[in-house]
């Protein structure tokens, strides 16, 4: 960053970081009061993204970026301001995941057509930034995932993408 740059506002990553805060708290309300509805997500994210723990065989089979689905059958939903962690199953063998949150490239959750697309966190990110997330990531947490649900959904759906925002 030059010094030029020290004055101009980043309001790309402020925002890019408040989205993150909506997906850390959908995740605390499931883990707090459980899927409700048809509700589920689809969270991708970059596999070989650093602080990814996913098993080997999962990083060689999805190379790059992997989808995983948060709906019926997962255990031990955690979510701070950095990583979210979740059991699941593959081929009948429980995994534990651990994924940064900044490795999340998209939130979604289908059944009320909502989601968000992230350019996943970089390493050129300043101290000021990451306070800036801390600041922004101010919630509570919580600690007990539940079940599933059934119910209706909105037709209205919304894409957010943040490349308009950014620098070029």
């Amino acid at each position: 960053m030059t010094d030029e740059d020290d004055d101009v506002l980043r309001y790309d990553r402020m925002v890019e970081t408040a989205l993150r805060g909506v997906v850390r708290t959908a995740v605390e309300e499931v883990i707090d009061h459980g899927l409700g509805g048809d509700h589920h997500f689809y969270i991708t994210f970059l596999t070989d993204y650093p602080g990814v723990k996913i098993p080997d065989y999962l990083r060689e089979r999805y190379p790059g970026e992997m989808t995983i689905v948060l709906q019926y059958q997962f255990n031990d939903l955690y979510v701070d301001d950095q990583i979210l962690q979740v059991t699941l199953s593959f081929n009948n063998i429980p995994e534990k995941l651990e994924v940064p949150l900044a490795a999340i490239s998209i939130f979604a959750d289908p059944s009320v057509n909502f989601a968000l697309q992230f350019q996943p966190a970089t390493e050129d990110m300043t101290d000021q930034d990451l306070a800036l997330m801390d600041e922004l990531d101010d919630d509570s947490d919580g600690d007990d995932p539940d079940g599933g649900g059934s119910g209706g959904g909105e037709d209205k759906g919304q894409v957010v993408s943040l490349d308009q925002f950014r620098k070029k």
